[in-house]
């Protein structure tokens, strides 16, 4: 069983994780960030500062924010004016 900290510290990394989109293989990133923040969050709490626990505003997942890229309308580039006819003489 975790002792509460290192399931804080599951959670958070689970979280950024999740906020990322899923990449594989960058768990121990993950982790050592969750860790960081906890070790920050520590020392607030020790200097007797405030925490602020507001919620991050929910972020696009990456995969619709792709989609959303692939709707722009793309305009086709100006043609060159025509040019007159000379007329042989």
């Amino acid at each position: 069983m975790l002792e509460p900290r290192d399931e804080w510290i599951k959670k958070r990394a689970y979280a950024i994780w999740e906020e990322e989109g899923h990449p594989s293989g960058r768990d121990a990133e993950h982790w050592a960030r969750a860790s960081g923040e906890r070790v920050a969050l520590e020392e607030t709490a020790a200097n007797g500062s405030t925490i602020d626990v507001k919620p991050k505003a929910k972020r696009k997942p990456a995969i619709a924010a792709a989609a959303v890229v692939e709707e722009k309308v793309v305009k086709p580039a100006k043609k060159a004016p025509k040019k007159a006819a000379v007329a042989k003489a």
